[in-house]
Formats: structure tokens, C-alpha cells, sequence
């Protein structure tokens, strides 16, 4: 199976957003890629990007998913975007999966928000599996990703093959440039990625934004924890992996003792 990881920039607006993704998914249809996901709260914007208020109203929203739903059947691809979402009267950090047909299969929301984040979204509750192709996927969003593992072994030990962490961590103004993926002198955050593979004995596949200064960059990580491919620090761009179901046992996962944790 192909799958594309996007490195879009911070949109400015709404419309700027779907203007990246449409782009980045056509490169990614270009390359043969089954499915493309994106980096959190992609749709409109992560709070203080600066795009407008306006955008981040449910019909802004809504016709923002109408578009993403049209660019999947127009390029015969399943895309992931992450999406502020008003649901049941509160506003959730998302990820929407949908398939090439353009139809939505459904959306995982972050359920682990991190401390600062209290007054912007309301945390989710449930998690769920998605299939693409034959094969099972889960969704962790940025936080709940890296800090709570439980949130990866809940998809592992259900078949998941591969688990998307779509993130948000860097910034244009200030920070350091990485030299080489996974350095001791990093963040953690690719760290926590590889070891979210090996725990768990799937693939894992995070996509952040790319920013001048960025905490991590878009990987793909096998089962045995080996980066198979990353994209370059500050590129914007897609990078696409061949990856083989087969190889994501969730031997790891399926053999951890849920019961002596009740």
C-alpha cells in the first residue's frame, strides 16, 4: 500500500488551506498514493496562525469538508484532514477521514487535549477504526500521540496495521532548523514516534506542518521502529511510502496484559 504524508504551510485562511491541499493531494494521486493525511487542525488553521474567526464557523467548516470531498473522488484518493468541528454543541479538534469516493467514513477526535489547549476545544471520548483498501488504520492527534501510548495500542491490539498522528509543533518566527531526523539534540517528538512503532509492532505515520523552525518532520516509521522516509525540515511538500501491511503484526500490542491494569 502507497501512503502520502503532506507538509503543507500554516494557511492564512480557510480557502488558502484548501488551496495547499488540493495541490499537495494531486502530487500525492501523481505518486500512485492510496490515501494522504495532513497535520492537526489543518482545516482552518491551528489557533493563532492568524486566519479569521469566520472560518472556524460550522458552515465554513462544512463547506470546507464539501471541497475535500469533491478533490478525494476528482484524484481517486482517501484523504485525512484535520478539522475544528462543532459536534453535539461542542467545538472538537478532528481528523476526518474520507475515501476516494468522496464519501466521509467518519472522524476521530483528540481525546488527550494537551494543558493548553483546555479553552480552545472540548476533548472527545470515543476511538475508532478506519479501512481503506483492505486495510485497517487508527488515528492519534499530535498530544494524545506522544503522551498517552494507550491511544496507538487501542488500534494496534484491534488490527490496525498502520496509526496516523497527524501534529502541530514548530513555528516561523523562532526556534532551531534540525540538521538530521531522530538526533539526540531533536525534540522527542520523532523519538516518540519510533517508539510508538516498536511498542506496538505497526507502522506509524505522522505529518506536521512545514514550518522554518519545526519540532519534527512528516516520517513513516516501519514495525521494527526504522524510519523508512522523511521529509526534509522546512520543505513543503509530499513524501510517499510503500509500506506492506503484512509486516504490522501488533505482536507487541496483542501480547500486552490489559488486565492486570484494570
Amino acid at each position: 500500500m502507497k501512503i502520502a504524508l503532506a507538509s503543507p504551510p500554516f494557511p492564512t485562511s480557510i480557502n488558502d488551506g484548501l488551496y495547499w491541499l488540493e495541490k499537495l493531494v494531486k502530487d500525492a494521486a501523481a505518486a500512485q498514493a492510496e490515501i494522504i493525511c495532513f497535520p492537526e487542525s489543518y482545516l482552518p488553521g491551528y489557533p493563532g496562525m492568524g486566519y479569521e474567526a469566520e472560518d472556524r464557523t460550522q458552515e465554513k467548516l462544512q463547506a470546507a469538508l464539501d471541497k475535500v470531498c469533491a478533490i478525494a473522488s476528482e484524484n481517486e484518493i482517501a484523504i485525512i484532514v484535520p478539522m475544528d468541528w462543532h459536534h453535539e454543541g461542542k467545538l472538537l479538534n478532528v481528523a476526518f477521514v474520507v475515501a476516494a469516493s468522496g464519501e466521509v467514513l467518519g472522524f476521530q477526535s483528540k481525546n488527550q487535549l494537551d494543558p493548553t489547549e483546555d479553552n480552545i476545544w472540548e476533548a472527545g471520548t470515543e476511538r475508532q477504526l478506519f479501512e481503506i483498501n483492505g486495510v485497517k488504520f487508527g488515528i492519534t492527534i499530535c498530544h494524545e500521540g506522544f503522551r498517552y501510548p494507550e491511544s496507538v495500542r487501542w488500534s494496534a491490539q484491534r488490527e490496525a496495521r498502520i496509526v496516523f498522528l497527524p501534529h502541530f509543533g514548530g513555528s516561523n518566527t523562532e526556534g532551531v532548523l534540525p540538521k538530521e531526523w531522530g538526533s539526540k539534540e531533536n525534540p522527542y517528538y520523532e523519538k516518540a514516534i519510533m517508539l510508538r512503532a516498536m511498542e506496538n509492532t505497526i507502522y506509524m505515520a505522522s505529518s506536521n506542518y512545514a514550518s522554518r523552525y519545526p519540532d519534527a518532520a512528516s516520517s513513516v516509521i516501519a514495525p521494527d521502529g526504522s524510519c523508512i522516509i522523511h521529509e526534509a525540515y522546512g520543505r513543503t511538500g509530499v513524501i510517499v511510502a510503500d509500506i506492506d501491511p503484512s509486516k504490522a503484526t501488533g505482536l507487541l500490542a496483542k501480547r500486552f496484559k490489559n488486565t492486570l491494569y484494570n
